[in-house]
């Protein structure tokens, strides 16, 4: 016995140096990789921008993301760990899954809660970096103790908008002539409190920062996060000319599909508390919304779209300006999607890709485009008015299914610094280190095939097998059920089993409902298979890959046997 323990040790010991060895190999590579072809001996800036509720599927006049997007490197099959903006927020933030944060709504500050994990804006500050926060980027109040994490990751206070204060009030004109706090909420600007919107104030505050920030001693790491798209859509009413109402259209599958289980179900609650949407007096949980309205939620959406990449044409415009391009790296996200009508849903709080997939932008001078010639701009600005349909070449095309929490290690080993070690099994005591993994070299190399065992992880609460009013966002108290997602290049596999909120732990062996769709013939997730036997092959291969383990693949060859384990319904 002792033998064997002697010998399983040591080859465990080699295992961890050898993969010790291949990320220092890689974090070399990429190092030399970035210095050479950036010609930039100095450590690379980092602009990290965050854009709120924004899908990665959608057709609007975005000529200004666009433009980043010609130039960096596009991540196709991104995907967020939860979909709601505290937890995912703090996940990619962290680099760590919402059940190492133990964060699931809004609630808790993970520092006291879960761990006193180091964020990405704190390492780079601990490596010299001047660190900045404007907008939204973590989630305010407790999930961030009431300060954005401040002084942790930020070298000076975080900026808010001060008008972000009228956001949910009643300064949206109705019909009537009266003002209410609407779901759609386009506006004259100058009508509104402090004359302004809060995306127009955070872009004027960050090229502010930007021009302090110039010449300092030390390289900065500045992250914007913008409110835009988030509901209500209280933006500049032009913005709404962009999109005619004759030309929108319903989503392609504006039903609930039939095999949905209930507990999957997003009853769009949120949405619902708008004054607009309760005078049109609409059933729970599943509605549905009037068409006409359904037409005008995304006609508003597609706007709100438009107006946000109005501000970061601006913003991006500066770097420019300042002669900041040629050494700033510029990362574009979202912390999540957002249904616009598909599945009969609205708002996020799934683990549809409509609600977990997001964009994923990288731009690094040099490598993943020229650094341009003095005098000629890496990002001029374009007006969404005068060029609504305004085209540019593709940038560099990543199809590899990543997730959120890959963020962390993927900016830092951009920028020249070593990314953190990945977490070990148990990691509530680990201050630095990743659940994710580094995808520098996929932007350096110039062709990658598509590895088709790469997956994604996400999870979402549910307080219930049934639609009910906290559905969408329940309490940790409140949490009964967690549905578990993994989504390959093939597949999206979810497990909807019971859930301790006291002790953070899963019954996998209590799954109260299943979901998969086969992505080659359902890419919309309409028709859910789980409860056909001939996909159990797939199933067991599926349930084989998730991270919960061991009781979910006995429970999944039990059932592809035709019988199930007690205790499952």
């Amino acid at each position: 016995m002792t033998d064997n323990i002697t010998y399983w040790g040591t080859i465990n010991k080699l295992y961890i140096l050898y993969i010790f060895s291949v990320h220092l190999l890689l974090f070399l590579f990429t190092v030399v990789v970035v210095v050479n072809l950036c010609g930039c001996a100095d450590p690379l800036n980092v602009l990290l921008i965050v854009s709120d509720d924004l899908r990665s599927s959608l057709e609007v006049s975005s000529p200004n993301l666009d433009q980043l997007a010609s130039k960096s490197a596009v991540f196709l099959n991104a995907f967020a760990q939860q979909a709601v903006c505290g937890p995912s927020r703090i996940s990619f933030l962290t680099s760590r899954r919402p059940d190492t944060t133990r964060l699931y709504d809004f609630n808790s500050y993970w520092r006291v809660h879960a761990g006193n994990y180091t964020t990405l804006p704190q390492y780079f500050k601990s490596n010299g970096y001047t660190t900045m926060s404007v907008g939204k980027v973590f989630h305010p109040g407790i999930a961030s103790n009431f300060s954005d994490d401040y002084p942790y990751s930020w070298s000076v206070p975080t900026y808010h908008p001060p008008s972000f204060a009228y956001e949910k009030r009643k300064v949206c004109k109705g019909q009537d002539g009266k003002l209410h706090a609407n779901l759609l909420c386009a506006v004259n600007v100058s009508e509104m409190p402090l004359g302004t919107l809060p995306d127009m104030e955070s872009t004027a505050e960050a090229q502010r920062l930007l021009r302090t920030v110039k010449d300092g001693q030390s390289p900065f790491f500045l992250a914007v996060g913008y409110h835009k798209p988030h509901v209500p859509f209280r933006i500049p009413q032009e913005f709404l000319k962009l999109y005619p109402l004759e030309n929108m259209s319903l989503a392609p599958d504006p039903d609930v599909p039939k095999g949905l289980p209930s507990v999957a179900y997003n009853p769009w609650t949120d949405i619902r508390k708008r004054e607009d949407m309760q005078a049109l007096n609409i059933s729970f949980p599943y509605g549905p919304i009037p068409k006409d309205f359904q037409l005008r939620i995304r006609q508003h959406y597609f706007a709100a779209v438009s107006y946000m990449d109005s501000e970061l044409g601006k913003l991006l415009s500066t770097l420019d300006d300042l002669d900041l391009a040629k050494n700033t790296m510029v990362v574009f996200t979202s912390d999540h999607g957002w249904s616009l009508g598909e599945h009969g849903e609205w708002a996020k709080y799934s683990n549809f890709d409509v609600a977990t997939q997001v964009p994923l932008i990288i731009y690094v001078p040099g490598v993943t485009s020229a650094v341009e010639k003095p005098g000629k701009k890496t990002f001029p600005f374009w007006d969404v008015f005068q060029h609504p349909h305004m085209r540019f070449s593709e940038g560099r095309a990543v199809r590899n299914v990543v997730e959120l929490v890959d963020l962390f290690p993927t900016v830092s080993e951009l920028a020249g610094l070593k990314p953190p070690p990945p977490c070990p099994h148990s990691s509530f005591a680990v201050q630095l280190c990743t659940e994710g993994s580094s995808r520098a070299l996929s932007i350096q190399v110039l062709k990658e095939g598509i590895d088709v065992e790469a997956i994604a992880y996400s999870q979402y609460p549910r307080p219930s097998d049934a639609p009910q009013a906290d559905s969408d966002l329940p309490s940790l108290a409140d949490i009964r059920i967690m549905g578990y997602s993994v989504r390959s290049h093939s597949y999206r596999f979810t497990v909807w089993v019971t859930f301790d909120p006291v002790n953070f732990t899963a019954n996998l062996t209590d799954i109260h409902a299943g979901e998969l769709y086969l992505l080659k013939d359902d890419p919309g997730q309409d028709h859910n298979i789980y409860n056909s036997i001939m996909h159990g092959t797939a199933l067991v291969k599926l349930g084989s890959r998730l991270p919960w383990g061991t009781a979910l693949r006995q429970h999944l060859l039990y059932f592809t046997a035709g019988s199930k384990p007690n205790g499952t319904p």
